[in-house]
């Protein structure tokens, strides 16, 4: 029994020394010399921004710039002359803010600031949109761009567009990233941060799954809302994969595999009714909604591949993929290997619900958010294979 009693006193002794060592241990203070900073919204540098373009993007990202602690808003570009000389507060719908929107875009690159966050048109207007980055540059402005899309991946991209942009920022000595949802990141950094935690990879699906019937844009390019013989120009597999496709390539040179070919498909669905939604109505017979895939193929088989549902209504195309956590308005990724992975993320405004407005917020605040790693980054033009992660500094504003 005193032997007993001895053994128990042991272990009491031992547990009390393994408790005071750890309470030690605690007390030694955190991280290491030379670790890691932390670093506080307030405390951080600010970075001057101009944003140019107003339409569904830029309103929205001028709105969320006008009280970011860690973004200031120094001016706006404008195209339209409705708009010149507005306040931007009014501009996005809330109140003045003592600066007003230009379409000098001379006089407002004049002024100081870090970056331009380029929201200007698609890639349609290929001219108009490397003049207008030509001179940011030029102006000594480093850029972050949502509307040039093929320059997701600079490396893919014609020399015509992607070599002459590479000549201003080596002579200017400034950087230009381009990024969006998708192509962006919904298409790049969702997998690739996916696949960096497998341990084999056979096969890769990114889906888009969206209703339109919110979005203000031009639907002619898909040829939604038009007559079934109608051949839009996405139909057209060059163009296709000019707009959608840097993605394959770069998701294969992350993986380090080799392609064989990129192809594509593309199917339009007639509309049996009239169909009547926020933007206009579709007449009985028209096209309501388009899908299509862009397909890499490796080992003789596509092994990497963008689709597209995309409705007017969530009506049209029943026997057409939908999400899992919502039926329509999600991005969804599909990796297939070890282990399997599916990740759907959907987007949401916070007033409205609206996925459309929301999708179009998170495509201009990526560009945005990743302005200090451009204003750090060697000239020249960058993809996401480029950045860090960016997490968003600043978001979380104190109440």
């Amino acid at each position: 029994m005193l032997e007993g009693l001895r053994s128990w006193k042991t272990r009491v002794l031992d547990r009390q020394a393994q408790l005071l060592g750890f309470l030690l241990l605690l007390k030694s203070g955190k991280g290491f010399k030379g670790g890691r900073e932390r670093l506080l919204v307030g405390d951080g540098k600010r970075f001057k921004v101009i944003v140019w373009g107003t339409g569904f993007v830029g309103r929205q990202v001028v709105r969320m710039l006008l009280d970011h602690p860690r973004f200031e808003l120094v001016g706006v570009i404008v195209h339209s002359a409705e708009k010149d000389g507005m306040d931007v507060g009014t501009l996005c719908g809330v109140a003045p803010v003592g600066l007003a929107a230009s379409r000098d875009a001379r006089a407002v690159l004049s002024r100081e600031a870090h970056a331009v966050a380029y929201f200007g048109p698609t890639a349609q207007y290929l001219a108009e949109n490397l003049s207008n980055l030509t001179l940011c540059m030029e102006m000594g402005k480093d850029v972050v761009s949502t509307s040039m899309t093929p320059l997701v991946y600079p490396k893919e991209c014609p020399t015509a567009i992607a070599g002459t942009l590479q000549e201003v920022c080596q002579r200017t000595g400034r950087t230009c990233f381009t990024t969006g949802i998708d192509p962006g990141f919904a298409n790049d950094l969702f997998p690739m941060t996916l696949m960096g935690v497998c341990g084999r990879v056979d096969r890769l699906r990114i889906q888009e799954i969206l209703d339109y019937s919110s979005y203000a844009g031009d639907y002619k390019p898909m040829g939604l809302g038009q007559p079934m013989e109608y051949r839009a120009i996405l139909e057209e597999p060059e163009v296709l994969q000019f707009g959608w496709g840097m993605t394959i390539p770069m998701v294969a040179d992350a993986l380090g595999v080799r392609l064989e070919k990129i192809d594509s498909v593309w199917e339009k669905w007639a509309t049996p009714v009239e169909i009547r939604y926020e933007h206009g109505v579709i007449p009985a017979g028209c096209c309501a909604a388009i899908r299509f895939e862009i397909r890499g193929w490796v080992a003789g088989e596509p092994k990497i591949v963008i689709e597209h549902c995309n409705r007017v209504t969530k009506a049209v195309a029943p026997h057409w993929p939908k999400g899992k956590m919502y039926e329509h308005d999600v991005y969804r990724v599909i990796v297939e290997g070890e282990p399997c992975i599916e990740q759907e993320t959907a987007l949401r405004d916070a007033a409205t619900r609206d996925a459309n407005r929301a999708g179009c917020l998170a495509t201009g605040m990526r560009a945005v958010h990743a302005i200090p790693a451009v204003c750090a980054a060697a000239p020249g033009l960058i993809s996401a294979l480029d950045l860090p992660l960016i997490p968003g500094f600043g978001n979380m504003r104190d109440p």
